[in-house]
C-alpha cells in the first residue's frame, strides 16, 4: 500500500510540474499536419524537472526493480541520468526509436487520451501528413528540421505481405523501394539493370517459442525433445535466401559475446522420439502471423514444414494464422499456448539487445515463467565492464537457455532491400532502420513498400519493425545509429558522457531544435518522455496496449510496477 501511495504522489507531482512549466516550450504556429501547438509560454522561466520528484528511487526496492534511479534536468540543455549499476550499452539503448523524445505539453495532451498512437509529433526530418488505415502512410519533409533537410518532399509508405507483389510493383515502377525480397527474387533483381539489390547482414534470429505455463510445454523434457527433433538445416536450405545460416545460439555470432557457451542441440530425431514417447498423443497449435520479415522470409511454408516435422515425431499440430498486431500483442502477453514462430532483428549490436529483451528480468511474458539462472547471468553481463567477466556471464546464460529451452533458435536470415537503380542514397540497414531522408529519385515523391502496416506510431509502446521504421523518420532520440550502420552518433544530444564507473550519464542537448508543432525542445521534454515509460503508475504511461516492452527490457522493469 505504501508503494502505491508513493507512486500516486510522484505522478501527481509530475502533472503539476508539467502544468507549471510545460517543458518550458515556446510553441509557434502549428504546421499544416492537423497538429496544434500548446499555449504560448515563451515568457515563462525554465523550471527544471527531476523524476522522481521526491528524490531518487531506491535501487533494488520493491517499487524500483529497474536500473534507473533518477532523471534530472540540470538546466534547459542538460540532462543527467543516474543508474543503479553500470550499463555498457547505455548509448545504444538511448539511440533506439522507442526512447524518442516527445514535447512534454504534447505528451500530456495526447498521451492520456491515446491519440499519440495515431498523431506523432517529433523533431525528425519528416512529419506525418496522413495515415490511411489499411492503405498507406504519407509523410512530408519538415521545413524547420535542425539537420540536413530531407531530399524528397513527400515520403509514402505502403505494405504488402506478399514478396512477389512487392517485386511486381518495383518492376512496374509504382514503388521506388521494397523491403525483404523473396528468397527466389535475389537473382531476378540482380539481373535487372533497372533495379539494385542491397543485402543485409543476418543480424536477426527466427525462433520457435514455447510458453512454459501451458501444457505440454510446462515440461522441460518435452521442450528439449522437440529441440532435438527439428531439422533446422532443412528449414534454412529450403526457405532462406543466400547469406542465411542455422543458428548455433540465439544471438548472431558477429555480435560480441553472443556465442559463448555450448552450441545448440544437434538434430537427433531418434532420441527425440524416445523422450517424447511418455507424453504422446500430443495435439498442439502452431501460431504465426503471415508477415515476411528478415528472419522469416516464408512464414506459411516454414509453419507447414514444422507441422510435417512434428508429425514425424508423433505430434499432431494445426496452424493458427493471426493478424500481425494481434499476434505480437498475444505473444508479449504470454497468451500463445502452442509453438509460436517469431523472431528478432538487432536494434543495436550488443548481446543485451537480444538476450535481455527475451530472457532478462524485464522481459515480457512471451515464454512464461522466467529462469533465475538466466536472469542473474544476464544482469551480470549487462552491468560488467570487464570483457572476461562478460564472456563468463554469457557462457552461463547461453548454457542455461539451452538447458531450459524457452525456445528453439532456428536461423539467422539473410535479407535485403531493393530499389530502383536511379534512387540516390538507397541502402539497407543491418538494423532495419533505413533512413529515407537521404534518398532521392529526382522527383518530389518516394514510395516504399514494406511487409506490413504499423500497429501504432507511439513507438515507446511498439516492438514491431513495421511501426519502428515509420517512427524513425518522424521522431528522434538523444542518440541515433549511423545511416546503414550500427555505430551510435549524437542526435538530439550533442554528447552523453559517463562518469568513471558508467553510473551517471550527463547529456548535453542540441539547441535550436523544434518539434513539428513548433514547440521548442529542452531538457524537461527528455525527463517527461522517459518518466512516462519508466513509471507504471504515471498517468502518461499510456500507449496502444501499455506494454512499453522495450523500456522494461532495457532497464529491467518499471518504477512502481503492478503487483505480481
Amino acid at each position: 500500500m505504501h508503494h502505491r501511495w508513493r507512486g500516486f504522489t510522484i505522478v501527481m507531482a509530475l502533472g503539476l510540474a508539467l502544468a507549471a512549466c510545460g517543458g518550458a516550450s515556446s510553441p509557434s504556429a502549428a504546421p499544416s499536419t492537423g497538429q496544434s501547438a500548446g499555449p504560448s509560454e515563451s515568457m515563462a522561466a525554465f523550471e527544471p524537472m527531476t523524476y522522481p520528484v521526491d528524490g531518487p528511487a531506491e535501487c533494488g526496492a520493491d517499487n524500483n526493480p529497474t536500473n534507473l534511479s533518477e532523471i534530472k534536468a540540470i538546466d534547459e540543455h542538460t540532462v543527467e541520468f543516474t543508474l543503479c549499476n553500470p550499463d555498457v550499452a547505455f548509448l545504444s539503448k538511448i539511440a533506439f526509436s522507442s526512447l524518442a523524445i516527445d514535447d512534454s505539453d504534447y505528451l500530456k495532451e495526447h498521451g492520456t487520451n491515446g491519440s499519440l498512437v495515431d498523431e506523432p509529433n517529433g523533431t525528425g526530418p519528416y512529419m506525418l501528413q496522413a495515415w490511411n488505415r489499411g492503405s498507406d502512410i504519407t509523410m512530408t519533409a519538415n521545413p524547420n528540421y535542425w539537420g540536413d533537410p530531407a531530399l524528397t518532399q513527400t515520403l509514402v509508405f505502403r505494405w504488402s505481405t506478399e514478396a512477389a507483389q512487392r517485386l511486381v510493383e518495383l518492376q512496374a515502377g509504382t514503388a521506388d523501394g521494397i523491403d525483404n525480397p523473396g528468397a527466389d527474387d535475389f537473382t531476378t533483381i540482380e539481373d535487372d539493370p533497372n533495379l539494385t539489390l542491397y543485402e543485409r547482414e543476418g543480424l536477426n534470429i527466427l525462433y520457435f517459442g514455447f510458453n512454459n505455463t501451458y501444457p505440454p510445454f510446462d515440461n522441460e523434457t518435452v521442450r528439449q525433445a522437440i529441440a532435438m527433433g527439428i531439422d533446422r538445416q532443412r528449414i534454412v536450405d529450403n526457405f532462406y535466401p543466400p547469406g542465411s545460416e542455422v543458428a548455433t545460439h540465439f544471438t548472431p555470432c558477429s555480435i560480441p559475446f553472443a556465442c559463448e557457451g555450448e552450441d545448440w542441440y544437434e538434430y537427433d530425431p531418434n532420441t527425440a522420439k524416445q523422450m517424447l514417447q511418455p507424453f504422446l498423443p500430443m495435439n498442439i497449435q502452431i501460431h504465426l502471423r503471415d508477415v515476411v520479415r528478415s528472419y522469416l522470409p516464408a512464414p506459411q511454408q516454414v509453419a507447414t514444414d514444422l507441422q510435417d516435422q512434428l508429425n514425424s515425431l508423433g505430434i499432431t499440430a494445426s496452424i493458427d494464422i493471426q493478424e500481425s498486431t494481434a499476434f505480437i500483442d498475444n505473444a508479449n502477453a504470454g497468451a500463445l499456448d502452442g509453438i509460436h514462430l517469431l523472431g528478432w532483428g538487432a536494434d543495436y549490436p550488443d548481446n543485451t539487445n537480444f538476450l535481455d529483451f527475451h530472457f532478462g528480468s524485464g522481459a515480457t511474458d512471451q515464454f512464461g515463467d522466467k529462469f533465475d539462472d538466466i536472469t542473474s547471468a544476464l544482469a551480470t553481463g549487462a552491468s560488467t565492464v570487464d570483457d572476461t567477466e562478460r564472456a563468463a556471464a554469457y557462457e552461463t546464460a547461453n548454457n542455461a537457455i539451452k538447458e531450459h529451452v524457452p525456445m528453439i533458435p532456428i536461423a539467422h536470415g539473410g535479407s535485403g532491400t531493393a530499389f530502383q537503380a536511379n534512387v540516390e542514397g538507397a541502402h539497407s540497414s543491418p538494423l532495419g532502420n533505413e533512413n529515407f531522408s537521404v534518398m532521392s529519385n529526382g522527383t518530389d515523391q518516394l514510395v516504399w513498400i514494406q511487409n506490413g502496416e504499423p500497429g501504432g506510431l507511439y513507438c515507446g509502446d511498439e516492438t514491431d519493425g513495421e511501426s519502428l521504421r515509420v517512427c524513425e523518420q518522424i521522431k528522434e532520440s538523444l542518440y541515433a545509429y549511423e545511416t546503414a550502420g550500427t555505430a551510435t552518433v549524437p542526435s538530439l544530444a550533442t554528447e552523453c558522457a559517463p562518469n568513471d564507473d558508467l553510473t551517471v550519464w550527463t547529456c548535453t542537448l542540441r539547441e535550436g531544435v523544434t518539434f513539428h508543432n513548433g514547440a521548442a525542445f529542452d531538457a524537461n521534454d527528455v525527463v517527461a518522455s522517459y518518466a512516462a515509460q519508466w513509471d507504471y503508475q504515471n498517468p502518461l504511461h499510456v500507449g496502444r496496449v501499455g506494454d512499453f516492452a522495450y523500456w522494461s527490457a532495457f532497464f529491467g522493469g518499471y518504477l512502481n510496477p503492478p503487483p505480481g
